[in-house]
């Protein structure tokens, strides 16, 4: 389980699923003595209904219970819980709940409590419980507004533990709409949660100025309980007043084979720089140095004689990998690109990137938690290719996921005969394995696929891409055979299915100052710019609190342990050829036709 979700299910979780499993000792053996989880599986084969439910229940408490939460998990969901008595659909739930949530599958979760909906008698701390859980499990499967108002609703009847870091997690997610429809139910509670993530997104990098705007906030809503105490991230900005980043030293090439990257970077920089100015907002000042010129070293010493407090670059390759093998770097340093090493060991280096191997990685953990299991990956014989579906086979190996086919494919060559390959197709027809497919690829060759599936009588499998895809502007007739098609992409460039529309997008004045008919890879590059400027003033944030996300122009953005920066991208998918948000079944999971 990932560190965020279990500072979320932290301290005040952690009373309310030990009481909820406090309820199932009269049911269950005793570790000590009782009967093997195994007996009671190859027993309830031979029993009815009701009875083999009441023993497949049983086996799953045991195993929950050694921590065999995998194991548990399987044989839970599994169960048929309209079999169950009240007292036993209670259990059922309380244990489906929380050994979905040790294994981060939020849809057996949002399973188990939609026994809310059911007209059933459980005491408040077990209703308190579920609820609690199926917030956290909204926002797993990507649902932040539902997850948001759900963990709110909870706060406001009172819930005996403190939600206000798993509500921040949740509104931090959410931009425009989303925003404003929470905030349009005229209910303080929710309107003074609006208002708190708006003003630190105005003011995030402008510590000072924050606090400010805070210390008013509290004085309209004294009685929050953000107001009695701000969530985690914000208590750790202000132990940083008086820290704020004032100067910035660049470290870009202006010439070489990297330049005109450099330069669009440097572009998305300077807007984002230009426009903070103009809000009034305390900007640090700018120093470009051309890192084409002179060693890392005599950088580094110019930049500090300058006064700089922190560093943006290298952007080589090489230099960034150089740096992670030092102990330290001389600044704080955000550097343009990923090193080659397993891990960065220098202090005080961040490194960020639009990395693809960031991507399949996402790809991996969206199709396990949206239920698929045998994944099949359709990716270039390249060196490129290689990288990325090692990161995809890498993460879903990891996750319990097997895979049922892999086809390295020669981009110049026929999508036919990959496909074949892929389905292992006898007499026209799929003899395929795969509940899911990775396919990395641009988008002429992307194009090709799904009709190619479609020929082979695979046209029903689910496929799941990086933004590779993507040409980075609506093309209706060219894109209209990737329909269906799920990917993923910077909120920039797919901003209806990221946010709701142009105007909810982070930055909106600098997207709309950089936005042109010009090629979409620069402008993801100088999208990339903006993040990097942002990321350089939130660097003493990221040093003292590690699990610090931003939500930026490229992305979700948080630091991992090592200080690489990992993005975390909206979903879209394909719909009459323009890159819409995905449909998903949470509503029905939970309620029918209900909503929440």
């Amino acid at each position: 389980m990932d560190k965020s979700l279990r500072r979320l299910i932290g301290a005040g979780l952690v009373a309310l699923l030990m009481a909820g499993c406090a309820g199932q000792q009269g049911m269950v053996e005793t570790l000590r003595g009782g009967p093997e989880p195994a007996e009671l599986l190859a027993q309830a084969q031979s029993q009815s209904g009701p009875e083999a439910a009441r023993t497949r229940l049983q086996a799953a408490d045991i195993l929950a219970r050694r921590g065999d939460n995998a194991q548990a998990l399987k044989v839970a969901s599994a169960i048929d819980a309209s079999l169950l008595g009240e007292s036993e659909r209670v259990q059922w739930a309380l244990l489906l709940s929380r050994v979905g949530l040790e294994q981060e599958d939020g849809w057996s979760v949002i399973q188990a409590t939609a026994l809310l909906e059911d007209d059933i008698a459980m005491s408040r701390d077990d209703a308190m419980t579920l609820r609690y859980r199926r917030g956290l499990a909204l926002g797993l499967v990507g649902e932040a507004q539902d997850a948001a108002r759900t963990l709110i609703d909870l706060q406001r009847d009172d819930a005996p533990f403190d939600l206000n870091d798993a509500i921040w997690r949740q509104l931090s997610r959410l931009r425009g709409q989303t925003l404003d429809q929470l905030a349009s139910r005229g209910d303080p509670l929710a309107t003074g949660w609006v208002e708190l993530v708006r003003l630190q997104r105005r003011n995030g990098g402008d510590i000072s100025g924050l606090f400010a705007r805070i210390d008013e906030w509290r004085a309209r809503y004294p009685n929050h309980p953000a107001a009695r105490r701000l969530p985690s991230n914000l208590q750790a900005l202000s132990e940083l007043r008086g820290q704020d980043v004032r100067h910035i030293a660049v470290f870009l090439p202006e010439s070489g084979p990297l330049a005109n990257v450099a330069q669009a970077i440097r572009e998305g920089m300077q807007a984002r720089h230009m426009n903070a100015l103009d809000q009034g907002e305390q900007t640090p000042r700018l120093s470009f140095y051309d890192a084409s010129r002179g060693t890392l070293n005599t950088l580094y010493a110019q930049a500090t004689m300058n006064g700089a407090q922190v560093v943006i670059g290298p952007l080589d390759k090489d230099k960034v990998s150089q740096l992670e093998q030092r102990d330290s770097v001389p600044l704080p340093t955000l550097a343009l690109n990923y090193g080659t090493a397993p891990s960065n060991k220098a202090d005080n280096l961040f490194q960020y990137g639009l990395s693809a191997e960031d991507e399949a990685r996402q790809v991996a953990k969206r199709a396990w938690l949206d239920g698929h299991r045998r994944a099949g990956m359709l990716v270039p014989d390249n060196a490129w290719g290689d990288r990325v579906a090692d990161a995809f086979r890498d993460a879903w190996l990891q996750r319990g996921g097997s895979l049922a086919a892999v086809t390295s494919y020669d981009p110049e060559a026929s999508v036919s005969s990959s496909v074949r390959q892929l389905l292992n197709v006898t007499s026209e027809r799929a003899q395929r394995d795969m509940d899911m497919l990775f396919l990395l690829a641009l988008p002429s060759y992307a194009r090709q696929v799904p009709p190619t599936l479609a020929f082979y009588y695979a046209d029903d499998l689910p496929i799941y891409a990086t933004s590779h895809l993507y040409e980075g502007r609506p093309q209706p007739r060219a894109d209209h055979d990737l329909n269906g098609v799920q990917f993923i992409e910077i909120p920039w460039i797919v901003p209806e299915a990221a946010v709701g529309g142009e105007n909810a997008l982070p930055f909106f004045e600098s997207y709309q100052k950089l936005r042109s008919a010009g090629e979409p890879a620069l402008f993801k590059l100088k999208a990339m710019g903006v993040d990097a400027y942002e990321l350089a003033r939130r660097l003493p944030l990221f040093e003292a609190a590690p699990g610090t996300e931003f939500y930026g122009a490229t992305g979700a953005l948080s630091a991992s342990s090592d200080g690489r920066i990992h993005r975390d991208l909206p979903w879209a998918e394909f719909t009459n050829g323009v890159p819409q948000p995905p449909l998903r079944d949470v509503q029905k999971i939970m309620f029918g036709n209900g909503s929440l």
